[in-house]
């Protein structure tokens, strides 16, 4: 079962009377499950690509469909509404809420989602739990390691349970210890909650864990390959 599926994808960017092709024609099936790297040098394309997988940016042509769904054709609220319940998002910056503790920011998502309190405190818990920060629940991101942090920000995109997860740099302001520790967590929730992983990456380490490695070039998939 295909969860993401893109066809003739193009972007295109016009910057100083230059036409920039970020994007330039793929063609690509993910499926349920994958644990999938997209790699290739600065510039290939690999944001920009996870950014309209994402619904964050919109293609110059082509389709990009989630479960069928295609991006393009839902309004801004509904797409907004559909990234809310159906993707979830690892960034290199982390991007958690200063302001909030550990708990409230596994727990933002879930709020947003109209979950009840229940639910919400019993998901917390059981994604502690997984990521082994169950004492940090009440401290704050600024009273946290890069690493911790990390794995805060992955907790918090896994906890809803989305469609998939897209993992842009996640590894990139981490050190090799923290990096195996989020790794050996993203691989382990992968196997055991069934999530579908599509990473951004320069990372050797990321690309070794990866079951696919789709590499890009110049806008384009110069490789795909299952490992």
């Amino acid at each position: 079962m295909n969860v993401i599926e893109t066809k003739n994808l193009h972007k295109i960017y016009n910057s100083t009377q230059v036409a920039v092709k970020a994007v330039n024609g793929i063609d690509l099936q993910i499926e349920k499950g994958e644990f999938t790297a997209v790699v290739g040098p600065s510039g290939c394309g690999k944001t920009t690509l996870m950014n309209m997988l994402g619904g964050l940016d919109v293609p110059t042509e082509g389709s990009v469909k989630v479960n069928g769904v295609e991006l393009s054709s839902l309004s801004s609220t509904k797409l907004i509404d559909y990234r809310l319940h159906n993707i979830g998002f690892v960034f290199q910056a982390y991007n958690l809420i200063p302001v909030l503790t550990v708990k409230e920011n596994i727990e933002f998502i879930m709020q947003l989602q109209g979950r009840s309190k229940k639910e919400c405190n019993d998901r917390v818990d059981e994604m502690l739990a997984a990521i082994g920060l169950t004492d940090k629940k009440n401290q704050r991101p600024n009273q946290l390691s890069g690493g911790q942090q990390q794995r805060v920000s992955v907790a918090r995109a896994l906890a809803s349970k989305p469609q998939f997860i897209l993992a842009d740099e996640p590894t990139a302001n981490l050190d090799s210890k923290a990096t195996n520790e989020l790794l050996e967590l993203m691989e382990r929730l992968n196997k055991e909650e069934d999530m579908t992983f599509v990473f951004s990456t320069h990372d050797s380490r990321v690309m070794n864990k990866a079951r696919r490695l789709i590499t890009l070039d110049d806008g384009k998939v110069i490789t795909d390959v299952t490992v």
